[in-house]
Order: structure tokens, then sequence, then C-alpha cells
């Protein structure tokens, strides 16, 4: 899919002039192109008539593409790539994930390029960002890495709610359900920890001002991106941590629970040894303290009992040894 848009000035009721985002049927300057999921023809259409070096919209593409800043120096083009987060559902489950988006500033147009359709640019498709132009494009391209970094904020507390719910769902009763949702989310927060890290590097590189020329208000909006980027990467950290802190927890309570049963099992055992250890000694074929033939013929069963305490004694002092009691 391609869709083209430029910013229009309209006069409002107070005689001030307000810009707002509209969709256009084809290429012109001081447009924006957002491609999602471009087939060949598309990409081939957006070469030949802005004279983009190709490699730029294949590289986002790439599900494995890492995020960083490229220029071309024949034409000037600057290909920025960064990571952004994306849901998909799974059953009943939520998964979260993220993916590259690709962006684009030439010297008239502003191009993004992505996989799957995102939310972060569908604030701008419906006007909802504020100070929006899309010919200022060094600034477009910082608004987008701005919503990129909000939208991380956004789904972090959103996985700090599932966490929590988690927690009393396993206090209550430990369930391998719940622990499977513990899992998925502490491997979604590695992705979101590493993308954000990867991200940082970018606008680390982009602040330093060598690609992208800068103005003194992008300055400032690129500072406030970085520290957007930093808080989510420490909130990405911190509910890692408490991810895996919880699951060693819970993992050290089925043990214990579970040394619990083997406890009550193992005395089980014992005390049903007790009657079984005396019903096997009267079904020994010798006689009794009170058969009447006892006193003539004694010995079986005196040879009996001892070799039961010595069997009894040797049995102890094995596990002693062998630290077992």
């Amino acid at each position: 899919m391609i869709e083209f848009f430029h910013t229009k000035q309209t006069v409002s009721g107070k005689e001030k002039m307000v810009n707002h985002l509209e969709r256009i049927d084809e290429i012109r300057d001081d447009c924006w192109i957002n491609m999602v999921a471009p087939t060949e023809e598309e990409i081939k259409l957006v070469e030949d008539t802005i004279q983009i070096p190709p490699e730029f919209l294949r590289y986002p593409l790439d599900e494995e593409e890492r995020p960083r800043i490229d220029l071309d120096e024949d034409t000037g083009d600057v290909l920025i790539i960064i990571d952004i987060p994306c849901t998909r559902k799974d059953e009943a489950n939520v998964r979260y994930e993220t993916g590259p988006l690709g962006i684009i500033i030439t010297r008239r147009h502003l191009l993004t390029v992505s996989l799957r359709q995102t939310s972060i640019l569908d604030t701008f498709i419906e006007n909802r960002v504020r100070d929006f132009i899309v010919n200022y494009r060094t600034r477009f391209a910082i608004q987008i890495l701005l919503a990129v970094a909000k939208d991380y904020l956004k789904l972090l507390r959103y996985m700090d709610k599932s966490l929590e719910s988690s927690e009393r769902a396993l206090a209550k009763s430990i369930s391998n359900t719940d622990l499977y949702k513990m899992m998925e989310l502490g491997k979604s927060l590695v992705y979101f920890s590493t993308s954000l890290k990867s991200n940082e590097a970018v606008l680390e590189k982009l602040m330093r001002g060598r690609v992208v020329k800068q103005y003194e208000d992008d300055e400032d909006l690129l500072e406030d991106v970085i520290i957007e980027y930093k808080q989510a990467r420490e909130m990405a950290d911190i509910y890692a941590s408490i991810v895996n802190g919880t699951m060693d927890a819970y993992a050290s309570i089925i043990n214990n629970n579970m040394n619990l049963i083997m406890k009550i099992l193992a005395a089980a055992t014992i005390a049903l040894s007790v009657p079984t250890v005396i019903s096997s000694f009267f079904g020994q074929n010798v006689p009794m303290p009170w058969s009447d033939d006892f006193s003539t013929n004694s010995g079986p069963f005196f040879i009996v009992l001892a070799l039961g305490c010595v069997g009894a004694f040797i049995a102890v002092y094995i596990l002693r040894k062998k630290r077992m009691l």
C-alpha cells in the first residue's frame, strides 16, 4: 500500500492560518509518501519518480534490519531506520514485538516505509499531532521519533498492568497459563529494551547534527525525544527485572512446595512401614512368646528379632554415612 499526503493551509474563523494533512493522488514536491508492505510496482514507481537509492526502500522491509542511519553522498538522501513497537494477537493473548520503520529524508520529500500498518503514523494521518507540517522534513522525522517513544511508554504501561494481573492470579494458585504469560512478558521486555538501546544510538548520532541539518527548535525537540527514549528504556529494564525476580521467586515457591510434599510422602511411608514390619514379623513361621512350644523352641524368634535389629542398624549407619539422615 502506498499513500501520498501534503500539508494544506486554511484560514480559521479567527483569521488564523491552520495546517492540516490532506491526501493527494500523486507524488509532488513537499509531500509525504507512506509505504506499508509495498509491492514491487509501488517501489519502482517511487524510485523512478524521485530518483531515490533503491536500497533505501528495501532495507526497512527486512524484519531483521537493525536501527541505523545511512547517507547517500550522491543524492544527499538520508535513511533513518528505527525499531517501533507492535502488537500481535495470538489466540486469546497479546504478544508485544518490535519491527523496523524506515524514514527517508530527501530534498523534496519525506518517505516512511514499514512492513505493517502502525498506529504511530495514524496519529499524523488523522491530524492529531500539533505543529505538524510536511514541508519541515527534519522536524517531521523527529516528531515521528517522538511518537514512537510515546507508543513504547504506552505499551509498557499496558505490560505493567498485565504483569500485576498475572501476579495476583499466581498468588491465588500457581498455574502454567499464568507462568507462560509471565514468560512472554519477559521476552517482550527484552525485545523492547534491546530496540530502545539501538534507537538511542541512532538518536545520539542524529543529535550530533552531521547527517541531517537541524535548526534550534529541532535540537530542542530532539533532546526531548532522547529523554523519552531513556525513560522508556529504564522502564523496560525495571519491568524485566521485576519479571525475572518474580519468576525466580515462584520457582523457589514451587520447589519448596515440592519439598513439603516429599516430606509428607516420606513420613507417610515410614508410618505405613511399621504395620508392615509387625505383620511380616507375625508372618514368620516361628513360635511366638505366647505359644505353648515357645519355651522349648524359642531360638528362631530371637534369631529373626536379632536379624531385624541388625538390618535396621546397618540401614541407619549407611544413611548417616551418606548424609541422608
